[in-house]
């Protein structure tokens, strides 16, 4: 099942897309579940499944709404860096025992069709084409063999990133966190749809020509070791989001460098989840 969260006309909402419709979980639970993450905090997905199966269900045409990302309101946003070794060779630096986390808050985010934002501040704005995983049933101290079961779904991501502000200092986090300049979407595919440990293969295209592909077998740190890792300082909570790193091929890496500029198109790919596809345009 693929969830959405969405606008229509003025009214934010969620539901399971249906062809060319989504139906509206959002308008059918009422404020009792208001959105995508509370349907994942109290543990509904399968029932909204067999609304969604209903032929009376509310619904909505897929083209009429405007696209949110896929959580607008996450706890948490926990990034993975340097988690495939071609990007590790290329930024020049070595694979660590743990893995490199950083976060990210919502405003740094955008939805499926949705343009990113370059500000006057940096002209080095750059793509990271990557796999989200949201978290459905929480836990701290989660062991790797249990991991899988705490994963709600999977969605594509844009880590867009300002790469002047995030070399200005040790830190990354100013050149991560510019307003708008993450895509997360189109949609949330349930993990019912993926099985654990399926191989994914993940494409980021800049104007339709390739610059970034691998598999996810390819992680140097896995996700059931993600969720272990991160579980054990911080509770991860339903609706939470780990970004899981990207591949080589980032444009500031390029000889000459590539970066994004207004009037561009990138799109994350992943077999198993669909096409994320955001334009670049001035602040």
């Amino acid at each position: 099942m693929k969830l959405i969260s969405f606008d229509y006309r003025g009214t934010a909402s969620y539901g399971a897309v249906k062809g060319d419709r989504i139906i509206d979980l959002g308008a059918h639970f009422g404020s009792a579940i208001p959105d995508l993450k509370a349907l994942i905090a109290a543990d509904r997905i399968f029932e909204a499944a067999g609304i969604a199966d209903a032929e009376s269900a509310p619904s909505v045409p897929l083209a009429a709404v405007t696209l949110l990302p896929v959580i607008p309101n996450p706890g948490k946003i926990v990034c993975v860096g340097l988690n495939y070794a071609d990007h590790v060779q290329e930024t020049g630096r070595t694979v660590t025992e743990s893995p490199t986390l950083f976060l990210r808050v919502a405003e740094s985010q955008v939805a499926h069709g949705d343009d990113i934002v370059l500000p006057p501040e940096s002209g080095r704005l750059d793509y990271e084409g990557e796999i989200a995983i949201v978290i459905g049933k929480g836990g701290r101290r989660i062991s790797e063999d249990d991991a899988w079961s705490h994963i709600a779904g999977y969605a594509c991501y844009n880590d867009g990133s300002l790469r002047d502000w995030q070399t200005a200092t040790p830190q990354w986090t100013a050149g991560k966190n510019f307003w708008r300049t993450g895509g997360f979407g189109p949609w949330m595919v349930t993990a019912d749809e993926i099985a654990a440990g399926q191989v994914m293969t993940l494409i980021t295209r800049l104007n339709g020509v390739e610059m970034q592909r691998t598999t996810t077998d390819r992680l140097i740190h896995s996700i059931p070791r993600q969720i272990a890792f991160i579980s054990t300082f911080t509770p991860l909570s339903p609706g939470d989001v780990i970004v899981t790193g990207t591949p080589g091929g980032v444009g500031a890496k390029r000889q000459p460098p590539v970066w994004m500029k207004p009037g561009d198109v990138v799109e994350v790919d992943v077999d198993a989840i669909g096409v994320l596809r955001n334009g670049i345009r001035t602040e």
